[in-house]
């Protein structure tokens, strides 16, 4: 069909407030708006001021009461643990209405905080629908976050109550949480006033008397005692969560997300974007405690009366890289969602995609990547593989959903590898220089969107406007500053290049580390791979890749790397500077699969750096010190 796109885009510019009142008759309200957009209110203005509403209501209760009560909400599916539950929209509920028995009990109300410190197991979707149900604001924190990280966030937010559970699995390792937790309220100013501790049976844990209840027994009593809790009204502009992402003083930034807004866009962006009907099976790959995991294992695919996939596991090695394959035929997914590195680890794993035949695929329509830059050799192996059309998009933790992508259910647009498409509704993108100028058509300058916002982009920082001020909107003023850098092509196509600080400057010349890793990974054995700027004496900063190999690759690496270095220089030309490839086991990563490259680049240059809270096995820094020192690099 054709694209609808671009009427609907001029639409929206034409009438930002008309296209917003449009999506809002599809949420439930309590009270109705005032004022669609009110430009007075907040640091730059907030969405259905005056409304009053509720997020649990509108992802359960409602479903309950038109038709849906039979319908799976949601799917676990835990490899690690064997395990697999089907919960109904009705039986949704009455787990959230038995939780937040317990916390109304224990004295949460409306306003108050809950850190949620889970697994990925259905107690922490329940949690933070129990909080919305209450009009507590949650803090989901990933599982197994250091102790002095969790610490950190406790005295930021104040809770009144944290939910976690004892422990977590990963394929190889059982990660004790309680003493973790333990240690972060030891080490806290702010001491909460309960914990609610869900026992796995994996790892059990002691419960400190006075403070710590029994999840399980807790809950299971008021589900047997019929508990009911009303859904709490709340105002539009009230805060549903505060998701806390790093900053870069080492202070974490609490990114707020309001009720009203968040529900209007994430429920237009369920057809709109991921073209998916209510009752149908959506998976995002990903964890609740990342921003994806709120916004598309939680409350999207409920709001718009879908199935959500909750997956403990990863995608090889649980048991094989077939595994998402298995989850996709098993549970009839139609849509997913995951990281481009989630589909690397597989490619490198099973180059030839051969686990793939062993499972019907049949239903599957079609595959979304976010969360870091998409490379096109790696979007062109899924297409193959998959036979299903695969779509790159753009989006962050402080916007909840997509800035640029590809509306597929306004009629999909035509891919552009290297690209996430276009910009969203709601979202006025601008590619301006340092000065707050724009810069020619294809030229590579900072990427930022015109103020106001759309509804569920952050509406500030947690206790900290005058931080969010100088962290996105003091050095463009008018604008919102992403911290991307990238290009805007004749057709309005965005091509996100690299983070501001990614981009390293060779001899005067601003040259994009992400192009350089778009060649690198074009080469046929490098299943992944990460590039860097070194410091140099004579150019300023020299690019060096690291690479991961495919299994099964067993040539010299130093034949492999002129090669790249060949097709580097062809690519991107002699002006690159690019003469190091270093060939490596594995890279750093963040527990979502971001690469960790300021961290590398501290290393190469004998800087001091400190172990990123969010790093999945810290191990592998060394492996990548004692690679540079191999190279004479890393001091």
């Amino acid at each position: 069909m054709a694209s609808t796109y671009h009427d609907v885009y001029e639409g929206w510019k034409a009438d930002p407030e008309g296209f917003w009142k449009e999506q809002a008759g599809e949420i439930d309200w309590f009270t109705p708006f005032d004022k669609v957009f009110e430009p007075d209110e907040g640091v730059y203005g907030r969405w259905f001021t005056g409304a009053t509403c509720n997020t649990c209501y509108n992802a359960v209760d409602r479903h309950v009461e038109r038709g849906r009560a039979g319908q799976a909400a949601i799917i676990y599916d835990s490899p690690i643990t064997g395990s697999q539950r089907t919960i109904t929209y009705e039986e949704l509920k009455d787990e959230v209405e038995a939780l937040a028995s317990v916390m109304q009990e224990k004295g949460v109300a409306a306003g108050d905080r809950v850190i949620i410190y889970m697994p990925m197991v259905p107690e922490a979707a329940f949690a933070m629908l129990a909080c919305a149900r209450l009009g507590a604001i949650h803090s989901v924190v990933f599982g197994g976050f250091a102790a002095r990280e969790l610490a950190t966030r406790i005295d930021d937010a104040t809770p009144k109550m944290i939910i976690s559970a004892s422990c977590g699995i990963e394929p190889n390792r059982v990660v004790a949480y309680k003493p973790l937790l333990d240690e972060a309220i030891e080490m806290s100013a702010s001491k909460p006033e309960t914990c609610i501790v869900l026992q796995r049976e994996q790892h059990g844990c002691d419960l400190i008397p006075g403070r710590d209840i029994d999840y399980a027994k807790a809950v299971g009593a008021a589900r047997s005692a019929g508990a009911e809790v009303p859904c709490v009204p709340v105002a539009a502009t009230d805060p549903l969560y505060i998701l806390y992402t790093s900053g870069t003083t080492g202070q974490p930034k609490g990114v707020v997300r309001d009720n009203g807004g968040h529900m209007v866009a994430l429920k237009w962006t369920m057809k709109a974007i991921y073209n998916v009907e209510p009752g149908e099976v959506y998976w995002a790959a990903s964890d609740v405690g990342w921003v994806v995991g709120h916004s598309y294992i939680v409350y999207a695919p409920l709001l718009h009366g879908c199935t959500t996939v909750l997956f403990e596991g990863k995608p090889v090695g649980t048991p094989d890289a077939g595994t998402f394959w298995r989850v996709i035929s098993e549970h009839k997914v139609s849509t997913l969602f995951t990281a481009p590195t989630a589909f690397r680890a597989i490619k490198k794993e099973d180059p030839e995609g051969k686990l793939i035949d062993d499972y019907d695929m049949s239903g599957f329509r079609a595959l979304f990547l976010a969360g870091e830059r998409a490379d096109p050799d790696t979007i062109q192996w899924a297409e193959q593989k998959l036979s299903v059309p695969v779509y790159d998009h753009w989006w962050q933790t402080e916007t909840g959903w997509t800035i640029a992508g590809n509306p597929v259910g306004l009629g999909a647009l035509p891919v552009k590898y290297g690209s996430p498409t276009v910009a969203m509704p709601g979202y006025d993108i601008q590619v301006l220089d340092d000065a707050g100028h724009p810069v020619k058509t294809g030229e590579l300058g900072n990427v930022v969107v015109k103020l106001p916002l759309p509804p569920g982009c952050l509406p500030t920082l947690w206790n900290a406007d005058k931080r969010f001020r100088e962290a996105y909107l003091e050095e463009i003023p008018g604008y919102y500053k992403t911290a991307d850098a990238g290009i805007i092509d004749d057709e309005g196509y965005l091509f996100i290049m690299a983070r501001t600080d990614d981009i390293i400057n060779v001899a005067g010349h601003r040259l994009s580390t992400g192009g350089m890793e778009e060649v690198i990974a074009g080469h046929k054995d490098v299943a992944e791979c990460a590039v860097i700027g070194v410091a140099d004496k004579m150019k300023g900063q020299m690019p060096v890749g690291f690479c991961i190999l495919n299994a099964g690759v067993d040539r010299d690496p130093a034949e492999i790397e002129r090669e790249i270095i060949a097709l580097v220089r062809e690519k991107i030309g002699p002006v690159a500077a690019f003469k190091t490839a270093v060939m490596v086991p594995r890279l750093p990563k963040t527990r979502s699969g971001k690469i960790l490259r300021a961290t590398m680049q501290k290393i190469a240059d004998g800087m001091e750096w400190k172990m990123p809270a969010t790093i999945d096995d810290p191990a592998i820094l060394d492996e990548i010190t004692d690679a540079l020192k191999e190279r004479g690099l890393a001091s």
